[in-house]
């Protein structure tokens, strides 16, 4: 049984492998300002709008996760802050801090930042994540395909002010920003920021081959301990990435690595899509569909026994490779889409 009652009291998600399953990815768009290489195609076709979960939906379903025992939602995309009325859908999720939910938080690309900084210290968010590749400009329209890294950098001063923690996001990519791993190491832990580098994944068709990007960050360790005193740590910020400390910096810096250290021993995550799809592992096609169960039942009993019934299905680990030329991706859906 999914559903079981702990020794708090409180009702919690456990799945076949006795992994405590309470953390909620949940991805509010599929659209995107930018088309990064790594994570879609140049020429993507979104999401018709009545296949997306309006607002209210979307609470409904965050509030049976927290109901159910879920303890840390993050809000993704796409780009989660370009969904019109999201602040009105975060400020509605924040009554559920301190009753159940340790903490609401997002992944941003920070493009619309600046904008948006102050208002979500207000709405409760404490930390939020920032998806930064590159600090040169020419590179950064690059990688984003048309993206600009002047509101990004705008974005974070402006979080940083509002008193939000920043935590940098880099996928490690061959050829393109290998180099540059130290600049950003420095740039993120003097502005006290801590790093996570992030190995690419075999999600999604992305016009290009998949081995042409991809960076072992084994390789990327090996190679800052040349230069940085890299010592391992106990922190953890819930979700894959093992930390290291950094002598020379005093900062934090993280690896998410997929590819060549499976982290599914430790999952404790599940991820829902905008359009009401639960994906009990990022690595696998099995999926619930919430949005059906949620659009034909008024209570709240269906949505609670289906999540349950999702959750006794969360398989034991992911299949990811990228391991030759022009083999394709892992799974067919983007990044974007899945809610990463």
């Amino acid at each position: 049984m999914a559903f079981i009652v702990g020794e708090d009291g409180r009702s919690r998600l456990v799945d076949p492998y006795g992994r405590g399953i309470s953390y909620l990815r949940v991805s509010v768009t599929d659209r995107c300002d930018f088309r990064c290489h790594y994570c879609m195609s140049e020429d993507m076709t979104f999401l018709p709008k009545k296949d997306v979960l309006s607002l209210e939906e979307l609470d409904r379903l965050c509030s049976a996760f927290v109901r159910l025992g879920t303890r840390k939602i993050r809000l993704t995309g796409g780009e989660p802050l370009v969904r019109k009325g999201v602040m009105t859908l975060i400020g509605s999720l924040a009554r559920h801090l301190g009753s159940g939910l340790d903490e609401l938080t997002l992944t941003t690309n920070g493009s619309q930042l600046a904008k948006h900084a102050d208002d979500l210290a207000r709405a409760g968010i404490r930390r939020i994540n920032v998806s930064l590749d590159t600090l040169d400009a020419e590179k950064f329209r690059r990688i984003t395909r048309w993206g600009e890294i002047a509101p990004v950098l705008a974005g974070i001063d402006a979080a940083l002010e509002a008193g939000l923690a920043v935590k940098l996001n880099t996928v490690a990519v061959k050829d393109f920003n290998e180099g540059e791993i130290d600049a950003i190491l420095r740039f993120a832990h003097a502005r006290g920021m801590d790093l996570t580098l992030i190995e690419t994944m075999p999600l999604g068709e992305i016009g290009g081959d998949r081995v042409d990007q991809y960076l072992p960050l084994s390789r990327v360790r090996t190679d800052l301990e040349t230069r940085f005193t890299l010592a391992d740590i106990d922190h953890r910020s819930g979700g894959p990435a093992r930390y290291v400390r950094v002598e020379e910096t005093g900062g934090r810096l993280g690896f998410i690595t997929p590819m060549t250290h499976n982290f599914c021993e430790s999952c404790n995550r599940v991820r829902l899509t905008c359009t009401g799809t639960l994906y009990m592992c990022l690595g696998q096609n099995d999926a619930a569909d919430l949005r059906k169960v949620l659009r034909e039942s008024d209570g709240d009993e269906a949505i609670d026994r289906a999540i349950e019934a999702a959750i006794d299905r969360k398989p034991k680990g992911h299949d990811f490779v990228i391991e030759r030329s022009g083999a394709g991706p892992s799974i067919l859906r983007h990044m974007s889409t899945t809610g990463g």
